[in-house]
């Protein structure tokens, strides 16, 4: 089977894929090798449809089936190509497009009427041929570009793109560029490439800075279809040309106190770009500011220079400044540009004179005075200086802050007179200064006040001596070398007046100094002690305190010891035997007259503590007076079998009922003596001793004694329970509660209670039968 190209005569080709060859056996068939050429068919033909070519077997006899599969007959685009069956004539149905598909390759086939092949597929390749259809298309709307000011001819621009769907292989696709309408003097555009490029001189941003193009492109190379688009050509910006200032002098005025404000602005012009670096400028004082009174800064925005005051400008000194402000742009002038005709000015700045404030001379002041300064005694002369020369003004004086009220002050002449007295421990001394402050106002208009700061150093004064603490001791009569009486002294004068104290024994050659030792403890306390041992008895010693001050001062005091015999616990209570050998010189006499003193004052004294019990027994009753049958009389300790009546360590509850009574039984302590951890001046604890009216209350009347017997002085130091009585352990037997556990009341017999004594009476009565 083989193909051909369709004619454009109404015949259409018929082509036969065999032929017939007489050989030694008769006729036989031998294949066709044609190269089949393909068939060209044009776009967009109307001619609908359309016979292409005719497919046609000569193997006989036979009745052949034609056939044609691929693209354009069952594969996508379908329906494009049919094929009568019959004859094998293959026509096209509908209108192509080469924008769509350029070409076609599809095969046919030739079967019996059984569905065998009669001959191998055949390709047949259907080519469309391509008609000027398409306009070209630029790549964009808007073409954007940029060249700078003052460039040469020929400079490359910017180049644009368009692009056409026609047969890039025919004149439906080539394209020519143009440039239509304004611009053309100014740029060209290459027709094949696009390449836009500057093409005479004289480019001036500041007379036109965008060019706006119109393009256009068109096929046949620029004779075909065609279409615009816009070229927007920006000129950039080159510093070619300075800033000069509006004005060869410039004026400002600015009053003497305006220090840190801006005073005045200067214009320039520059016809470079706004807000570009060819644009802003810097200023520079190149005259008249030697002494830094003035600045010059930008104002980004506008490009003014403002002018400030960086220190205080005095009218007094000067009056008028006059300075020279050049300007300058911060990148670099593009050589051959025209100089300015302005690149500096003057600035007159007149200085207006206004009231300034005086000042203190000397601040703060700071005076040094003893303490105890009488009043009406001259301090110092406080006073100040007023700027303002040229003008004549009256300065009072005055005192702002005097807590104390120590000072005064003289309003025209600023003498500072004392009118108290200093007293060293005022507390408005903070680290023995005292601070006032001094006003002083001036009469111009407005009136200006100044303050200064007045510290007066106090200075200490030794005029207090020592006093010796404590004024008695006691001493164990056991010789022990740490055994000792700790002294120590209180000084009303302040450092360096006061500490470190020295103690001293005198007369240093009497006997005492010979058995008696001092020895230093630290700055303020020293131990007394002995270095032998000693009798038991009173010594009096003279002690003589001395501080460390200038000049140093000292005091006697005497001091006695008692020397006593102690207990374990180290008690020192002095005997007779220690009175009747005192050494302090007090005869035989008088020292029985004294312990006949002392037992008649401690005779009184258990007069009135036995005459205050008898008077609360009578008007309390105690605690369980309320019950007149109580059977509590006693609380048995019945820890061990058969202690019943005899029982004799029972806990008695009239120290419950009656607490301010000592009963016979019990027996008196003696006074503990005081912790040496307790304060030196702690007092004894009040503990409760009136007893409450409800026996309920018995918790709250022990806890308040427990309470107070933890702040006792002489309690134990450490914490520890108080044992009010002890009760003994607890008893093996039931409690009372058991009588009624597992029976109720009338299934008992509670008859024998009246058999365990008078003390079961009660319960007898209550539950036995009558």
């Amino acid at each position: 089977m083989v193909t051909a190209q369709a004619s454009q005569s109404p015949t259409v080709p018929v082509l036969y894929p065999w032929r017939l060859k007489k050989g030694t056996d008769g006729l036989t068939r031998v294949r066709r090798a044609w190269v089949i050429p393909p068939i060209a068919v044009s776009e967009n033909s109307r001619k609908i449809p359309f016979q292409l070519v005719q497919i046609k077997s000569d193997k006989l006899p036979s009745n052949v089936i034609y056939s044609i599969k691929g693209p354009g007959v069952d594969e996508e685009p379908k329906g494009i190509f049919s094929i009568d069956h019959d004859t094998g004539l293959v026509s096209l149905t509908t209108v192509l497009d080469r924008e769509e598909k350029s070409s076609y390759k599809i095969k046919a086939y030739a079967v019996d009427e059984t569905g065998t092949p009669l001959e191998d597929p055949t390709d047949l390749e259907i080519i469309v041929i391509d008609q000027n259809d398409n306009r070209p298309t630029f790549d964009q709307q808007y073409f954007i570009g940029h060249v700078l000011e003052g460039s040469a001819p020929g400079t490359l621009v910017m180049r644009v793109t368009a692009s056409d769907a026609d047969d890039p292989q025919t004149d439906n696709a080539a394209l020519g560029y143009s440039i239509i309408g304004d611009g053309r003097g100014i740029f060209r555009i290459d027709p094949t490439t696009g390449e836009i490029r500057t093409v005479g001189v004289g480019l001036d941003r500041e007379n036109i800075s965008v060019y706006n193009l119109t393009l256009q492109v068109a096929d046949l190379s620029g004779e075909g279809l065609s279409t615009t688009a816009t070229a927007v050509i920006f000129i950039d910006d080159i510093n070619d040309n300075a800033p000069e200032f509006l004005a060869a002098e410039f004026t400002v005025e600015v009053s003497e106190d305006m220090v840190g404000s801006e005073i005045g602005k200067v214009s320039v012009v520059d016809k470079d770009q706004p807000g570009t670096s060819n644009w802003l400028v810097d200023y520079t004082i190149i005259d008249g500011n030697d002494h830094g009174f003035f600045s010059i800064k930008t104002e980004p925005e506008t490009n003014r220079g403002i002018l400030f005051v960086e220190k205080n400008l005095d009218y007094e000194e000067a009056d008028k400044h006059t300075l020279t402000v050049e300007v300058k742009n911060k990148e670099d002038i593009t050589p051959g540009a025209p100089q300015p005709l302005r690149s500096s000015a003057k600035v007159i700045v007149t200085v207006t004179d206004v009231n300034e404030a005086p000042s203190f001379v000397e601040d703060p002041r700071e005076l040094s005075v003893p303490e105890g300064l009488t009043a009406g005694s001259f301090l110092t002369v406080y006073t100040v200086t007023d700027p303002d020369t040229k003008q004549q003004q009256n300065i009072s004086y005055g005192i702002q802050y005097d807590p104390a009220d120590w000072l005064t002050v003289d309003v025209n002449t600023g003498e500072i007179i004392l009118q108290q007295k200093i007293e060293r421990r005022s507390p408005f001394l903070l680290n023995h200064r005292y601070t006032a402050v001094i006003t002083a106002t001036d009469s111009g208009e407005p009136p200006h006040t100044a303050t200064g700061t007045l510290e007066i150093h106090v200075i200490e004064v030794n005029d207090f001596p020592p006093v010796l603490y404590p004024q008695l001791g006691f001493l164990c009569s056991q010789w022990n070398k740490d055994n000792g009486v700790v002294l120590w002294a209180v000084d009303g004068d302040m450092e360096p007046h006061a500490d470190p104290f020295h103690f001293e024994i005198i007369p240093d050659d009497s006997a005492y100094s010979q058995n008696w030792t001092i020895s230093r403890l630290n700055d303020t306390h020293s131990r007394l002690g002995t270095r032998q041992r000693v009798s038991e008895g009173i010594y009096s010693l003279q002690i003589r305190v001395s501080d460390s001050g200038e000049p140093r001062l000292s005091q006697d005091h005497t001091l006695n010891v008692t020397v006593c015999f102690c207990s374990i616990r180290e008690d020192c209570t002095p005997g007779v035997a220690a009175i009747l050998g005192t050494h302090v010189g007090l005869s035989f006499g008088a020292a029985m007259v004294i312990l006949a003193s002392v037992l008649l004052l401690l005779l009184l004294i258990l007069l009135v503590a036995v005459s205050d019990c008898l008077h609360r027994r009578h008007h309390h009753k105690g605690l369980l007076a309320a019950s007149e049958d109580d059977i509590r009389d006693n609380i048995l300790n019945y820890d061990e079998q058969g202690g019943g009546e005899e029982d004799q360590d029972a806990y008695n509850i009239d120290q419950l009922r009656n607490p301010d009574e000592v009963l016979p039984s019990t027996p008196i302590r003696g006074k503990q003596p005081i912790r040496r951890d307790a304060p030196f001046n702690s007092g004894q604890p009040q503990y409760p001793r009136k007893p409450p009216a409800d026996p309920n209350d018995i918790k709250d009347f022990i806890n308040e004694g427990l309470d107070a017997a933890d702040n006792d002085p002489n309690a134990p130091p450490y914490d520890t329970a108080l044992i009010y009585d002890y009760e003994g352990e607890g008893s093996l037997a039931e409690t009372l509660s058991s009588i009624t556990s597992k029976a109720s009341d009338s299934d008992q017999d509670y008859n024998y209670l009246s058999d365990w004594g008078p003390r079961f009476k009660k319960l007898a009565d209550m539950y036995g039968n009558h």
